[in-house]
């Protein structure tokens, strides 16, 4: 049985904080940009490590973190450093960070940032920009990219992410924005998608993405199970929660999902059934916990009775059919 303690359960991860936004919304913005002082004053850079010729050192870490700071022109001259983080700050232009070219870390959540466009940054691996008012995935290009939040902002399609330029990408959270659809996320390396909190309707053009493991979906409009297909081959996550699933055939449908081991199904309607969790086992025999209960042994020899009974009806009836066509032959 697998060991499901490194899946992140409904509530998915980082959650956006849309009251934060909503208050940044209503208050004035007070113009106080980065200084040099600000920074050596408040004891903002740590982390000394040696430069690249190895003969000098540097600061390679940054945090002003809730300072209520609009601007960080200043930073075009701290080209050493590697990790910042932004958070929580009234920022709205990211473009000084393109002068910072050995960057691996950027935190800019919870700022007034409407676009996460930057010069390709070669090492940079981790990108944060959540809750923020990111309209555009365009300008997201970087080769050792692996994680990208963009959850809480207002993004509609995908269609702008540079996918070419993100090969390296594991992790994509984009919940909380304005997505109607899964269509255009073509990135073959992805192992966590997380688009709950969105207006999905339709799950299609999946197929791409042959390395997924977890896949969140919580809180859209999801009625049909229709889209996901074979090719989903390493999918043993799937948080469906609070959607329009209304049938078991459509649950059914998940039988194309070889490795599905865990299914977050609550608050549809067709979690309020008669016998719900033994009627998902007999259609997903393989699965081994549904919503936050891993499956009994009880329970999975209650379903294996059920399935191998209607299997046994469908063969009779199979054969039942098969019998009148051949006396219906001998007549004529």
């Amino acid at each position: 049985m697998s060991d499901f303690s490194d899946y992140e359960d409904e509530e998915g991860v980082d959650e956006p904080d849309l009251d934060a936004i909503d208050k940044k919304d209503d208050a004035a913005v007070v113009e106080k940009p980065l200084t040099q002082e600000i920074i050596s004053t408040n004891g903002c850079l740590s982390l000394l490590c040696k430069t690249g010729n190895s003969l000098a050192h540097a600061y390679v870490r940054l945090d002003i973190k809730d300072r209520e700071i609009t601007d960080i022109s200043c930073l075009k001259v701290f080209v050493h450093l590697r990790y910042i983080d932004l958070s929580g700050n009234k920022i709205s232009d990211l473009s000084p960070l393109n002068h910072l070219t050995h960057l691996l870390t950027v935190k800019a959540d919870k700022n007034l940032v409407t676009t996460a466009k930057l010069n390709e940054l070669p090492y940079l691996q981790i990108l944060n920009c959540s809750n923020n008012k990111v309209q555009s995935l365009e300008g997201i290009g970087h080769p050792l990219l692996e994680t990208l939040n963009l959850n809480g902002n207002e993004i509609s399609d995908v269609s702008r992410l540079s996918f070419n330029k993100l090969a390296r990408l594991t992790q994509l959270e984009l919940k909380a924005n304005k997505l109607t659809s899964t269509a255009g996320i073509h990135l073959p390396g992805l192992r966590k998608l997380y688009l709950g909190d969105n207006s999905i309707v339709n799950i299609e053009q999946l197929s791409r993405l042959q390395n997924l493991t977890i896949l969140h979906l919580r809180n859209n409009k999801i009625t049909s199970l229709d889209g996901f297909p074979e090719t989903l081959t390493q999918l043993q996550y799937l948080n469906l929660r609070k959607n329009e699933v209304t049938t078991f055939s459509e649950v059914e449908k998940l039988k194309r999902l070889p490795m599905l081991r865990a299914l977050i199904l609550r608050q549809n309607p067709v979690c309020y059934e008669e016998s719900y969790r033994i009627e998902v086992l007999v259609l997903l025999r393989r699965l081994e916990r549904l919503d936050q209960d891993v499956y009994v042994e009880d329970e999975r020899q209650e379903a294996e009775e059920i399935y191998n009974s209607r299997q046994e009806i469908e063969n009779q009836g199979e054969e039942t059919g098969n019998h009148e066509v051949i006396q219906s032959e001998e007549e004529d």
